[in-house]
């Protein structure tokens, strides 16, 4: 999914009348309250669980619905909510970091192509429609299958399978700020491509980067669940939604609540933070404005 329809919005544009500020749309405001549930999951998890996740009952093994375990247990025993609550943790944990690598790498590479000569742009554009030319699942696959599965390869895996989504992006963003008046006015001043990328640039392509980290979350969500699903992700016996999809197929007509709770925790993470990218695209777009 691209952001790419979002524009950069000058700040300091001479003489600006004030515009009336805009309530979010509908799509941002429902994406904001998944993801806020599934963040609240996720520090409820640091100071209360009902059960141990990984401890094993082999008494209290496939249980369904009750009020002692409230999504039931697994074929160990495992109380499926406490897994729920943990692999919530997990998959934040990796959203988070693999997401701040794609914008660490990617934001700055994005500008510097803006801002450099032709022939350097392009060689640096080209390179990264080469990385970009791999799925980012596949490329998350190959790392994960070179340097073993673990939570930190697939942070990394996933962060920089990413990156070539933010330089495209950033990119074409910043190349619309640096047609603008009031950078050509800062060159006409003598400050330095530093000064112009930093006081200029970088402030006015900040809409940018919030909608494709929203973006880019999503897509760590289902990558790091596809991961864990095929044995590459976070190793047992940390509990993760992928992981117990993949422990759930066994079982798959015999307790179908075992494949549906962490399958509707992906789906619903997924689609929270799609709804908060786009909401925030149709927030930020100055073409919408007026609509």
């Amino acid at each position: 999914m691209s952001a790419g329809a979002v524009g950069p919005v000058s700040a300091e544009s001479a003489g600006a009348a004030p515009k009336r500020s805009r309530r979010l749309p509908l799509s941002a405001v429902i994406g904001a309250a998944i993801v806020g549930t599934i963040v609240l999951l996720a520090l409820v998890s640091y100071v209360w669980m009902p059960y141990n996740p990984t401890r094993i009952d082999a008494l209290s093994r496939l249980q369904g619905f009750s009020g002692e375990h409230w999504f039931g247990t697994d074929r160990f025993g495992r109380d499926i909510f406490s897994q729920i609550l943990m692999g919530s943790r997990t998959t934040l944990f990796v959203g988070v970091v693999a997401v701040g690598i794609a914008t660490v790498i990617g934001v700055p590479l994005g500008i510097i192509a803006a801002m450099t000569g032709r022939w350097t742009s392009e060689v640096m554009m080209r390179t990264n429609d080469l990385l970009l030319a791999f799925p980012a699942l596949l490329l998350a696959i190959m790392l994960s299958a070179i340097f073993g599965g673990s939570t930190l390869v697939a942070m990394v895996a996933i962060g920089i399978a990413t990156v070539p989504s933010f330089v495209r992006l950033i990119r074409s963003g910043a190349l619309q700020v640096m047609q603008t008046e009031y950078v050509m006015a800062a060159r006409a001043a003598g400050r330095g491509p530093w000064s112009i990328g930093l006081r200029h640039v970088l402030p006015n392509v900040t809409s940018l980067i919030i909608v494709q980290a929203s973006v880019a979350f999503a897509i760590a969500v289902l990558a790091e669940a596809a991961l864990s699903f095929l044995g590459l992700g976070t190793p047992p016996p940390t509990p993760s939604w992928g992981r117990m999809l993949q422990e759930s197929q066994s079982l798959l007509f015999a307790a179908p609540r075992l494949a549906i709770v962490p399958g509707i925790a992906i789906a619903l993470a997924v689609l929270g933070f799609n709804l908060l990218g786009d909401g925030l695209r149709d927030h930020f777009d100055p073409r919408l404005e007026d609509r």
